[in-house]
């Protein structure tokens, strides 16, 4: 650490208590451009940061005041230094909100407490087993474009884990929990260690249904619309040129459900997206294309049905049918896993309230209970 770090540090340590909670000053290294970064346009990180921890932070040149609870303040603090650990590189609101998950994850960690506590209640370091546990899940390396990729939340390593550990794995949950991000990141993973010979993604297209032939264009040009996410993803974590070579070698195939029918997929790594809106004839279709050496991955969101109504969601009914059936894993998301932008998570938590209370209200038609179940 050089000497102007560590000058900064120690000023950064100061702190004090207010009538509004806790006061504590942070110093920037003294460089421009890494202020500019950290602070990012117009401060917008730094509203950012508030916004997650309810905060207050003031700037003055290279000073910062954060104000607000005792926890958020050292947590909006602690984040602060971790960004200009970063800030030789410019920090965009995407990068900082995955610094949030980072450090709500770490807080999280260290207030745990212990097994062996105190019953009244104090706080504690989680055990050195369950820290190197979680630490060995996090430092889960995928061979990707992105070496910086790991889960973000727990339940995102679970979800990593059921799909090395399962071949075939169920990731169910609201929009923006990683769920189709993570599945490609271990298909490609797969690939790049040659555990499968090619990736296929396929996508039920529901909007177009039998009408799809009726679509202007070619094959490509009807589906691809449907499957643009699955591209998307791919082009992230392998590059357009490689994905595009991948492509024409036909090492990685994009179709829609309907052109797996009589199919089987061996030394493959499939992953079927969006599969609320296959019906159960499609779902067992689908699942029993799967050969040998091969996995399969299927994510979606019961919550986001686009079938007619009155028609039956293959994903909920399979959790039902198969939910005891060895070597198949099921594992859900909820609102705490959301890795976009942070009104996401709570759009989502203010849906899953509304629907609770709905399916409370007198008169509800009952709701078979599918959270927490789990293969054996």
């Amino acid at each position: 650490m050089t000497q102007t770090a560590r000058s900064a540090r120690a000023r950064g340590a100061r702190g004090s208590t207010s009538a509004s909670g806790k006061v504590l000053q942070f110093a920037a290294i003294p460089d421009n451009q890494r202020l500019a970064h950290l602070t990012g346009a117009l401060d917008a990180n730094l509203r950012q940061i508030e916004n997650e921890f309810s905060v207050r932070i003031r700037r003055r040149g290279y000073d910062f005041r954060v104000e607000g609870a005792a926890e958020a303040a050292r947590d909006a603090l602690a984040l602060l230094e971790a960004l200009q650990a970063q800030a030789q590189h410019p920090i965009s609101l995407e990068d900082v909100q995955l610094q949030v998950f980072e450090q709500k994850r770490l807080a999280t960690r260290r207030r745990a407490p212990s097994p062996s506590a105190a019953p009244g209640g104090t706080e504690a370091l989680a055990p050195p087993d369950a820290a190197s546990t979680a630490d060995a899940a996090h430092s889960m390396v995928l061979l990707t474009r992105r070496p910086e990729l790991h889960a973000r939340t727990p339940v995102q390593r679970e979800y990593l884990q059921s799909i090395l550990a399962h071949d075939i794995s169920f990731g169910i949950g609201p929009a923006g929990t990683g769920k189709t991000y993570l599945a490609v990141a271990c298909a490609v993973d797969a690939l790049e260690r040659d555990s499968v010979e090619r990736i296929v993604l396929t996508r039920p297209a529901v909007e177009a249904g039998e009408r799809l032939g009726f679509l202007p264009g070619d094959l490509a040009q009807k589906v691809d619309p449907y499957l643009r996410p699955l591209y998307d993803a791919l082009f992230d974590l392998l590059g357009f040129d490689k994905t595009q070579k991948l492509l024409e070698r036909q090492t990685i195939e994009i179709a829609p459900l309907a052109y797996m029918r009589g199919r089987t997929l061996n030394h493959s790594f499939v992953i079927l997206d969006e599969a609320q809106n296959t019906t159960p004839e499609q779902m067992k279709m689908f699942l029993t294309r799967i050969g040998f050496g091969s996995k399969a991955v299927i994510t979606g969101d019961v919550t986001q049905t686009d079938l007619p109504r009155g028609s039956a969601s293959g994903l909920i009914e399979t959790q039902h049918v198969l939910h005891e059936v060895r070597g198949i894993s099921f594992t859900y998301f909820t609102a705490a896993d959301v890795v976009r932008h942070p009104l996401v998570a709570r759009i989502v938590e203010a849906y899953e309230r509304a629907g609770a209370a709905l399916a409370a209200a007198p008169g509800a038609p009952p709701v078979r209970p599918v959270r927490g179940l789990r293969a054996k």
